[in-house]
């Protein structure tokens, strides 16, 4: 019986660089080593499921395992993951993975080893990672997953064959999430009619924190319910550390989605002044686009999203009311 694929994720089905790995793969001229890279890790990632599934159930032979690869359901399949609360791949969890990929496959005619968040292995890591990449093992696939290929070491980067994906683009179905966009664009808006009377601008104020609290509560909320959906399909011997990261790396994946929304809500608000020519709103729009890119960065080195958030609010009020004036 011949092995039905795993599916690619909608937003991946069809476009150029799966096609081209479809084709890739059915010739048997894939490469060893390849990066995936776009906006959305978790799209990235079952991606990477797919394209496994198709090297560890070539098309038209019988499945080597029962159900779909991700989750350790396959015995040649082989996962390294960030650590603890740092999220970090350090030296021992490399040896061990890299020695994995060394032993002869189970059941399927090759072996794929899939290095999550790529970017996140420490300099040591990375240097290891890097030889194997020089000499990989024989039957063996590594398919580096990565929002961030440029964090990177150049060397891993230029052994790789180098996929791009979009993200799938889609606004976050979440409760409350919708009503705060909405609330955050009329806040905006009350901005830039401005006023000098000190009650007005206490209101403005108020409702920032009003939208902090706000935001801070949805996100909570969309990561307990995220985490709780995917551990329930997950390895019971996946240790706690492991666990600790993929949680924190899910609450990271949701908190950019939202931050990628606002500054879409953010441009959709500035895009009729920006039409009518307005000088201080292109300003106060790219100066605000800036800031909300440059607080999303501090994020990377663990800083709390509430703080950043907060520092982005009070600036495009201060932005935002002199494009009013």
């Amino acid at each position: 019986m011949s092995a039905p694929a795993q599916p690619w994720p909608p937003a991946l089905a069809g476009t150029p660089a799966a096609v081209v790995i479809e084709r890739a793969i059915e010739r048997r001229r894939l490469g060893h080593s390849i990066l995936l890279q776009g906006d959305d890790f978790a799209t990235l990632l079952a991606g990477a499921y797919a394209i496994a599934d198709r090297l560890l159930s070539p098309a038209g032979s019988a499945r080597t395992h029962p159900g779909p690869v991700s989750g350790g359901n396959h015995p040649d399949l082989f996962e390294l993951r960030p650590a603890k609360k740092m999220r970090q791949i350090g030296a021992d969890p490399t040896r061990d993975f890299i020695a994995h990929l060394q032993v002869s496959p189970n059941v399927a005619p090759v072996k794929v080893g899939i290095v999550h968040e790529a970017d996140r292995m420490n300099q040591h890591a990375a240097n290891i990672f890097l030889k194997t990449l020089e000499e990989p093992p024989p039957n063996t696939t590594l398919l580096l997953v990565t929002t961030r290929p440029y964090s990177l070491l150049p060397t891993i980067r230029s052994r790789c064959l180098n996929f791009r994906f979009p993200s799938s683009a889609a606004a976050a179905d979440l409760e409350g999430w919708p009503a705060w966009l909405d609330d955050y664009r009329a806040w905006l808006g009350r901005i830039v009619e401005g006023s000098a009377d000190k009650r007005r601008i206490a209101d403005h104020v108020f409702s920032l924190y009003g939208l902090l609290a706000r935001f801070s509560l949805i996100l909570e909320r969309a990561a307990a319910a995220a985490w709780a959906a995917q551990k329930a399909g997950l390895p019971a011997d996946l240790a706690a550390e492991e666990q600790i990261a993929m949680e924190t790396g899910l609450t990271q994946g949701i908190r950019a989605q939202l931050l990628g929304e606002i500054e879409r809500a953010t441009r959709a608000f500035a895009l009729p002044q920006l039409a009518a020519g307005s000088e201080t709103a292109r300003h106060s729009f790219v100066e605000s686009i800036g800031k909300l890119e440059h607080n999303a960065g501090l994020l990377h080195y663990n800083l709390n999203e509430a703080a950043v958030l907060e520092d982005f609010l009070l600036s495009s009020l201060r932005l935002w009311a002199k494009a009013g004036k």
